[in-house]
């Protein structure tokens, strides 16, 4: 009979013991879901945010007026196709072009 005894309590004990493990472990992965979640929920907060301040800035109706204002001083002339570049390549051989033409006007100019 006292053997009995131990070992149900020993079977008691050693259940609860994994179980509460076992609750332990999904209390903390889900515990560090929802700390993820709150992080995203603070990012997207943020990002809501600022857009909504760009938006009341960038609409309200002074504002346009400055901006139209500015562009209406600028003087905009359009750009040659000769200054717009497809890669970095393109310019590179376009530049060496320009030093070379340069190379030779200098020599031309020192030989008059």
């Amino acid at each position: 009979m006292h053997k009995l005894k131990i070992v149900i309590s020993i079977i008691t004990f050693s259940s609860l013991l994994i179980g509460t493990s076992i609750i332990k472990n999904q209390s903390r992965e889900t515990e560090k879901k929802i700390f993820k979640l709150n992080r995203m929920i603070a990012l997207k907060e943020k990002d809501y945010n600022e857009s909504q301040l760009d938006f009341f800035y960038l609409t309200s109706p002074s504002v346009i007026e400055k901006k139209v204002e500015h562009l209406d001083k600028n003087n905009y002339i359009p750009m040659e196709h000769s200054n717009i570049f497809l890669s970095l390549s393109d310019f590179l051989a376009l530049e060496k072009k320009i030093v070379i033409q340069n190379n030779q006007n200098e020599k031309k100019t020192e030989k008059k």
